[in-house]
C-alpha cells in the first residue's frame, strides 16, 4: 500500500494575522514538492506543523501506519557537547540506534582496549550489525559526511560554524531514511559543489520530499509539484518551477478575463435594475437574484509588485581600487597581493568555497576591516550600502513606519517623482495595516525585506550584498534582480545562488584558497561550463586512447576476483584511514605554536582525507555494482 500524508482544514493565526484558513493538502509517495510564497505567508510554519513541531489552531493530519518524517529547520537544535558522529546517530530509528551503540562501544574500547566486558559487548553489537546489514548504512553515513565536507567526525558541535552545523543536521535527517523528508532552505550556507551533491542525492531519494527554497535552479531540477502559499490558501501546480511560472501566468490571466466578463455582465444587469425591474415573474426574480450574486462576488486581487526604481547619487569614474591587498586569518592565507579595479558600471560576484574569505573580502571593500598589507581606495563620490547576512540590531518595539523614517521621510525615483515612506512600504508588500505594527510582529523574512528597503531608501550608488538570497522569497528576488539590472551604480555581491549570479553579475572574483585569486568575465554558469570543459579536456586524450584499445566487454553478472577481494577489505581500509585521521587531528590540536609541525600535520591530514574520500567513492561504486547484480 502506498504511503501518504493528508492534512485537512488546517487553520493557523498569530494575533490578527491569518497565515492559512482551512488549508488542505495531500503528499503522495514519490512526491517532490517545492513550497513557495512571499515571506511572512507561513511557509516555515506549515512545514513545522506537518513535521509535528507545531500545532494548528484547527485541522488534522493523517498518515499511513508507521509513517516517518524527518525535519531540517533553518536553525537546527544541537547537543553542543555531542561529536559530529554522535549528533548524526541521535535518531530513534532502530538502525540508527544500533549504529550509535556500535560507535559508543568502539570509542570505549579505544580507551580501554584490554577490558574483556567491552570486547564482548563489541562482539555482540557486531553480530547485530551483521544480522541487520547495518554496515552498509554506517559506511554510507560516513561517506555522506565526507561529501558534505565534514572530515573530523570527533569534533564537538559547539566548535562548528553555522554552515557546518547545518550540514551535520542534514546528514542526520538523511540517515533516518524517512518516508517524508522536510527541508527548510536546505541550500543556505552551502557552496556550489555541495549543492550539486545535494541535488544528485535528492534526485535519487526513495521517499517523498517537501521543501522551501529560494534556489530556483534547485526547484527546477528536483520538484515534480509546486505548492504556492498565497492569501492563506494553497495553489497546486504539477511540474517544476519553470512549469509553475507558465501555469501561474495562465491562471491569473484567466482569472482576470473572467473578472472582466463579470464586470460587464454586472453593468448590464445594473442598468436593467435601475430601469425599475419588478419581481413579478419567476424569471425576473431569478434575474434579480443573479444580479445580487454578481454584486457580492469578489474578483482576483490585483497584486502590487515591489517597485524598486529608486534613484541613486551620481557616481564618479573612480569607485573602488584594491592594490597588492593580502589577508590571512588564523594562519590561513585568504588572498595575497590582490590587485583589482571596479569601474562605474561594475557588476561583480565573489565566489569560492566556504571559509575561502568571501565575506572577509566584502568587509574589506566596505572598509569594515583593514587588509594585512596593501591598500583599498574608494572614490569620493561613493555612497555605499551593505546588505549583510545578519540583519542590523532592531528595536523590536519600534513601529515599522518609524524604522523606515529613520532614513528618509520621502525618496526620489528614477523618473524624478517623490514617494513617501508609507508609499514605499506599500510597494514593498507591507500594506497599510502593517505600518503601525511593532517589528516583533514581523517574520524573519519580512524583517529582511524591511532591512533591504531601508538600505535602498538611502539612495546608494554602491551596493555590497552578502548572500542576499538566503532569506528573501522568490518573488522579492525576481524584482530585486530586475532592479539591479537597471541600477545606475555598482553592485558587488557574495552569493552561492547560481540563478541570482547569472542574472546580476558579469565579472567574477574566484577565491581558490591558499591565497590564490582567479578573475573571470561573464556569467557564473559560463564560468562553470568553462571549468568543466577544461577539466574534461585534460583527461580526454587518455580517455580516447583507452576507448580505442578496449574491446567490448561482456555484461558482468558478479564482481571480478580482484573486485571481490577489494570489497572484502575496503571497510577495514576505511576504518584504518579514519583512525589515522583521528590521530593526526588530535596531534594537530596539541601542536601549540610549533608552526612547522602544524604545517606537516595539515599536509598529512589532507593526504589522508583525499585517500579516505577515494575509498568512500570506490565503496559507493562497488555497492552500486552489487545492488545491480542482485536486482
Amino acid at each position: 500500500m502506498a504511503k501518504k500524508l493528508t492534512a485537512e482544514n488546517m487553520c493557523k493565526s498569530y494575533g490578527e494575522k491569518v497565515l492559512f484558513d482551512h488549508l488542505s493538502l495531500t503528499i503522495d509517495e514519490g512526491d517532490r514538492i517545492g513550497l513557495i510564497g512571499i515571506n511572512g505567508t507561513g511557509k516555515s510554519t506549515l512545514l513545522k506543523i506537518i513535521a509535528a513541531q507545531d500545532v494548528p489552531d484547527q485541522g488534522q493530519i493523517y498518515t499511513s501506519k508507521g509513517y516517518t518524517i524527518a525535519y531540517l529547520s533553518q536553525q537546527p537544535d544541537m547537543d553542543e557537547e555531542a561529536t559530529v558522529l554522535q549528533q548524526v546517530f541521535s535518531g530513534d530509528n532502530p538502525l540508527i540506534q544500533l549504529q550509535r551503540e556500535y560507535e559508543q562501544v568502539l570509542l570505549a574500547l579505544e580507551k580501554n582496549p584490554l577490558d574483556e566486558s567491552i570486547q564482548n559487548a563489541l562482539f555482540t553489537v557486531q553480530q547485530q550489525m551483521d544480522a541487520t546489514q547495518a554496515w552498509d548504512a554506517n559506511t554510507q553515513i560516513k561517506s555522506m559526511l565526507m561529501k558534505l565536507g565534514m572530515t573530523d567526525l570527533s569534533k564537538q558541535m559547539k566548535y562548528l560554524s553555522g554552515g557546518q552545523r547545518k550540514r551535520v543536521a542534514m546528514a542526520s535527517c538523511f540517515a533516518k531514511q524517512p518516508d517524508l523528508l522536510i527541508l527548510d532552505e536546505p541550500t543556505n550556507h552551502l557552496d556550489h559543489e555541495t549543492i550539486q551533491w545535494l541535488e544528485h542525492y535528492l534526485a535519487r531519494y526513495q521517499g517523498s520530499l517537501l521543501f522551501v527554497t529560494h534556489d530556483r535552479y534547485f526547484l527546477d531540477r528536483i520538484t515534480n509539484r509546486i505548492l504556492e502559499l498565497d492569501g492563506g490558501q494553497l495553489h497546486a501546480y504539477t511540474g517544476n518551477y519553470s512549469t509553475f511560472l507558465e501555469a501561474k501566468a495562465l491562471r491569473e490571466a484567466q482569472a482576470f478575463a473572467s473578472e472582466e466578463k463579470r464586470q460587464q455582465l454586472f453593468k448590464r444587469e445594473l442598468e436593467w435594475i435601475r430601469r425599475g425591474a419588478k419581481a413579478r415573474t419567476t424569471k425576473q426574480k431569478a434575474r434579480i437574484d443573479r444580479f445580487e450574486a454578481l454584486k457580492e462576488a469578489k474578483g482576483p486581487i490585483e497584486k502590487e509588485q515591489i517597485d524598486m526604481s529608486l534613484s541613486s547619487h551620481r557616481l564618479g569614474k573612480k569607485v573602488l581600487e584594491l592594490e597588492q591587498v593580502s589577508k590571512s586569518f588564523e594562519g590561513k592565507k585568504l588572498f595575497e597581493n590582490m590587485t583589482y579595479l571596479i569601474g562605474s558600471q561594475g557588476r561583480v560576484g565573489i565566489i569560492g568555497e566556504n571559509g575561502s574569505g568571501k565575506s572577509t573580502l566584502l568587509n574589506m571593500m566596505a572598509g569594515l576591516i583593514p587588509p594585512d598589507t596593501g591598500k583599498i581606495e574608494r572614490g569620493i563620490t561613493v555612497k555605499w550600502a551593505y546588505y549583510t547576512q545578519e540583519t542590523e540590531q532592531m528595536d523590536l518595539n519600534q513601529r515599522v513606519i518609524a524604522y523606515i523614517k529613520e532614513v528618509a521621510e520621502v525618496v526620489h525615483t528614477t523618473d524624478g517623482k517623490t514617494l513617501s515612506a508609507s508609499g514605499m512600504l506599500e510597494r514593498f508588500l507591507f500594506p497599510t495595516f502593517m505600518h503601525g505594527l511593532p517589528l516583533s510582529k514581523l517574520s524573519g523574512g519580512e524583517r529582511r525585506r524591511l532591512f533591504l528597503l531601508k538600505l535602498l531608501m538611502g539612495e546608494p550608488n554602491l551596493l555590497f550584498l552578502d548572500e542576499p538570497t538566503n532569506d528573501l522569497d522568490t518573488q522579492t528576488l525576481t524584482i530585486l534582480e530586475d532592479y539591479l539590472e537597471t541600477f545606475p551604480g555598482v553592485v558587488v555581491t557574495v552569493s552561492h545562488d547560481r540563478y541570482f549570479l547569472d542574472k546580476v553579475v558579469d565579472e567574477l572574483i574566484i577565491l581558490k584558497g591558499n591565497g590564490q585569486v582567479q578573475l573571470a568575465l561573464g556569467a557564473y554558469t559560463d564560468f562553470l561550463e568553462k571549468e568543466k570543459a577544461t577539466t574534461s579536456s585534460i583527461s580526454e586524450p587518455a580517455r580516447k586512447e583507452s576507448i580505442v584499445k578496449e574491446k567490448p566487454k561482456p555484461i558482468k553478472k558478479k564482481l571480478s576476483y580482484l573486485e571481490q577481494r577489494e570489497w572484502d577489505t575496503i571497510e577495514d581500509d576505511i576504518a584504518k584511514l579514519e583512525s589515522q585521521l583521528a590521530i593526526v587531528i588530535a596531534d594537530l590540536n596539541e601542536t601549540g605554536s610549533d608552526y612547522a609541525r602544524a604545517q606537516q600535520l595539515v599536509t598529512e591530514q589532507g593526504q589522508i582525507e583525499a585517500a579516505l574520500e577515494e575509498k568512500m567513492d570506490r565503496w559507493e561504486e562497488l555497492s552500486e555494482l552489487i545492488a545491480g547484480f542482485e536486482a
